[in-house]
């Protein structure tokens, strides 16, 4: 079965389905990872097809447009100009994600592509199944991850996820509409085809452990948690002989990191982080990433993109932006967290690190100073309890097989074409 995994976004909304598409591969299906150019050699370094999307996700980030995420303040406002960014950029992918379908007897879709991809789906009559990260099924039990943790009450957080799935939809409107033409498809408005899906039941796969956010009792039938899909890191991979130097010389540090997240002035932030762990009495391995830190000391270490299923294991504790990603890297690697939740999903998985005790607490970027990160940083690797529980729980979620469920699925569908 040739299968198709389609994803856009940040480096996070890609390097998990790296370990995914491997699995797939592994299980004798021809997969191929369609998502932006920039992410090439991550995919090629887990064996499967690679399909180029155009758009650069990170040079994006940095636009006038993309700047202007940081002079939102909430997770509303943020939402609205992401929304807005995507919506200008969405249509330039069509052809490409069109050509990679044509070339595929079954899609899989991140939730980045949903909309645009089973539009795709329904146009070619090839059978398609979601693949996504977060739980975005509108649900009583929490509200929409992406705009925040405040619960508005069972009624209120399911209208609150309607109203951010209308938005969702929003974004692909013009796109699929246009689409929808040129397939030859009866017109149909985003909202009436979403609804549609949900009516026939359309399955999706959850990338995250039930252990970290268990299934919603309310959901449909067809939305499923599978576990988590790890990114595909070659076994042969070392840590560079500078960072393995590093972690000899003394006990273990902290990693610090915000992923593919971007800050309006990586200068100050880099040295709030430098101050914070000397006054807490740590060493600390600093990753680059997108938002540019850095630190230049005997007891600080920049690195560049590293694995983090070879590096966390080996680190007192880990701060991090709370992407789905990294948070899940962190878990399995049974180590202390403190969040510093940025922007989107990331405030709802900080809520779930210190709901399961592995995290004393978030600290919001906006309000993140050297103070309070240095004493979250003793607590989190002073308290034996944040480990323990960090362990125990490591143990439990490395037992799971979130590919598997997903190999189930493709292979019915196999079986039905």
């Amino acid at each position: 079965m040739r299968v198709a995994l389609m994803t856009a976004g940040s480096r996070g909304d890609v390097a998990p389905y790296t370990g995914l598409a491997h699995g797939l591969a592994q299980g004798g299906h021809e997969v191929t990872l369609v998502t932006h150019g920039c992410f090439a050699p991550l995919v090629e370094a887990a064996g499967v097809g690679f399909h180029p999307l155009p758009v650069d996700p990170r040079a994006e980030l940095a636009s006038v447009r993309g700047r202007a995420l940081h002079r939102s303040v909430t997770g509303v406002g943020k939402m609205a100009r992401m929304v807005a960014m995507a919506r200008a950029l969405v249509g330039s992918m069509t052809d490409d994600l069109l050509l990679a379908a044509r070339r595929s007897d079954v899609l899989l879709l991140s939730s980045s592509l949903g909309p645009l991809g089973h539009t795709i789906a329904e146009g070619l009559a090839l059978p398609s199944m979601g693949v996504y990260l977060q739980p975005l099924a509108a649900t009583g039990e929490f509200a929409p991850p992406v705009i925040g943790t405040r619960s508005c009450g069972s009624a209120g957080n399911r209208l609150a996820g309607r109203t951010v799935n209308a938005a969702v939809d929003g974004i692909f409107a013009d796109t699929t509409r246009a689409l929808r033409a040129r397939l030859g498809l009866p017109r149909t408005s985003t909202r009436a085809a979403r609804r549609a899906r949900e009516r026939r039941q359309w399955p999706v796969l959850h990338g995250f452990s039930p252990l970290v956010v268990p299934r919603p009792r309310d959901w449909r039938p067809g939305l499923d948690i599978a576990g988590y899909w790890w990114p595909h890191d070659p076994p042969e991979a070392p840590l560079p002989p500078r960072l393995r130097e590093f972690l000899a010389a003394g006990p273990p540090p902290v990693f610090v990191g915000l992923g593919s997240a971007t800050v309006p002035d990586p200068d100050r932030l880099s040295q709030v982080v430098v101050r914070a762990l000397r006054a807490a009495g740590l060493r600390g391995v600093i990753q680059r990433g997108w938002s540019g830190l850095h630190a230049d000391a005997p007891d600080m270490l920049t690195v560049d993109e590293v694995a983090h299923s070879a590096l966390f294991p080996r680190m007192a504790a880990v701060v991090h932006h709370a992407g789905a990603g990294t948070t899940a890297a962190g878990l399995r690697a049974g180590v202390p967290a403190v969040p510093v939740p940025v922007q989107f999903d990331a405030a709802f998985w900080s809520a779930r690190l210190v709901a399961l005790g592995v995290a004393p607490g978030a600290l919001p970027l906006r309000r993140l100073d050297a103070p309070g990160l240095a004493a979250a940083l003793r607590r989190a690797t002073s308290e034996p309890s944040y480990r323990r529980r960090a362990g125990d729980l490591a143990a439990r979620i490395r037992e799971e097989d979130g590919v598997g469920p997903v190999l189930a699925a493709v292979n019915r569908l196999a079986a039905q074409t």
